[in-house]
């Protein structure tokens, strides 16, 4: 059972340190114990505390790791319900599922594409995660080709689909040395399917109809020595997807239920489900094929989702080449919030005309957001124009400020002497028009 804050303190160094992160030892208890930190954060903790700590201490929902050759995918490990109230941490992987009745070389071809899938979004590269192998035709020596397919058109991690153990254990024996998983252990074959878990040290995923039948094998699987599980979510209905994944969050994570502390996987029949298994709280989502027109939104869909809503996406401060720049080429000014960084590299890029993009810090804002909180003034700009030594790469002195923060041109010029300050559009989509005509 888990421990209260104060019986938590009790077994603490009680020494306020603040080494931790929190004002006293009774703050970081009631943290602990709310399963919004973790035990490794106090760096006094006696090893006897550990280990009468250890069930306050895991997560509320187990962190699973699929691993492969330099590849791995890693599900669970969260400690709320909205990502406003901190954050998500852990992306769900996003597989595609393929089939034992192809032939290995259609399998290698379908594999090849999805694999080199790669998108460049706001500067991060998005691509699937990893692949399911179904075991459709129920032949083992069909199914450990399709694997060793796989395998050979792609490193990513991999899910086995089947439901008779002697089959999936045919693609396991090709998988030496990887973490895989191994779905699914239902009612009628999870003492099989334990077995085959345990001795490939494979994550098992559990299917039942209800929570209740789904709590109930979870503890059967468990008490044969597998850790590392997974709950299958149905697809098909929406509306039962989404019954069941939030009852299964809010059962872990406000009534510490371990049996349904697990993360999920759930295949489903359409983009709509893709979409919603992204939102609410899936760990493996597995796609029944690849398209680019599928995958790209969901991709998206995820890494807005699963970004620190307290933490803009940031691009690297410094000066940026567009279009190869000579010493006469302007100089633009911009903020490292990465939608305003690529708004402005893209519209210059595509005009064909050569500029200097210098980024300057100001902590992941917009031009106007960090002018208004006094991370995008004068001083600030100068500070990045002389930091990355803008002046070595120029002839001609210009510093083209956004239009927004027109009112910082004659601040600049004092921080600046020798340059020409130039006041540009208000919009990005202006900027190639403003410097044909005014540069």
């Amino acid at each position: 059972m888990a421990l209260s804050g104060i019986q938590i303190y009790k077994l603490l160094p009680q020494t306020n340190c603040k080494e931790c992160g929190f004002p006293t030892c009774l703050a970081f208890a009631m943290k602990l114990a709310a399963k919004q930190v973790e035990l490794s954060a106090c760096p006094y903790v006696s090893e006897e505390s550990k280990a009468q700590l250890a069930e306050s201490a895991a997560p509320p929902i187990r962190l699973v790791t699929l691993k492969s050759d330099g590849y791995e995918v890693k599900a669970g490990n969260e400690v709320v319900l909205f990502r406003h109230e901190k954050t998500f941490y852990n992306k769900p992987g996003l597989f595609v599922k393929i089939d034992d009745l192809q032939s290995p070389e259609e399998i290698k071809d379908a594999i090849a594409k999805a694999d080199a899938y790669q998108v460049n979004y706001v500067g991060i590269g998005l691509g699937v995660d990893g692949f399911a192998v179904e075991a459709a035709s129920g032949e083992a020596g069909k199914f450990g080709a399709a694997v060793q397919a796989v395998r050979s058109a792609s490193k990513r991690p991999l899910i086995l689909v089947g439901s008779d153990a002697a089959v999936l254990e045919a693609g396991l024996k090709v998988l030496t040395g990887e973490t895989v998983m191994i779905y699914a252990a239902d009612a009628n074959n999870w003492e099989a399917m334990t077995h085959l878990a345990k001795q490939h040290k494979a994550v098992l995923a559990v299917s039942a109809p209800d929570v209740e039948s789904m709590a109930a094998l979870t503890e059967k699987v468990k008490e044969k020595g597998v850790e590392d599980l997974a709950l299958a979510v149905d697809g098909g209905n929406l509306s039962k997807m989404l019954a069941l994944s939030t009852q299964i969050r809010r059962l872990a994570l406000k009534k510490n239920f371990r049996p349904l502390g697990y993360p999920t996987i759930v295949f489903p029949k359409n983009p709509e489900a893709a979409a919603q298994a992204i939102v609410k709280y899936a760990g493996f989502i597995v796609l029944d094929h690849f398209a680019p027109e599928l995958v790209y939104p969901l991709l998206v869909l995820r890494q807005n989702i699963y970004t620190d809503p307290q933490k803009p996406i940031q691009v690297q401060p410094g000066v940026y080449e567009i279009n190869n720049p000579q010493p006469n080429s302007p100089v633009l000014v911009t903020t490292n919030f990465s939608i305003t960084y690529f708004s402005v590299a893209n519209e210059v890029e595509g005009s064909g005309l050569p500029a200097w993009l210098t980024v300057c810090d100001a902590e992941g804002m917009s031009v106007l957001t960090a002018w208004a909180a006094g991370k995008f003034d004068a001083e600030r700009i100068a500070k990045a124009i002389k930091t990355f030594s803008v002046a070595d790469k120029v002839e001609r002195k210009r510093v083209v400020l956004p239009g927004h923060v027109a009112v910082l041109s004659g601040e600049l010029e004092e921080e600046l002497p020798g340059w020409e300050i130039r006041v540009g559009p208000r919009e990005a989509v202006d900027l190639p028009k403003f410097m044909k005509e005014a540069l």
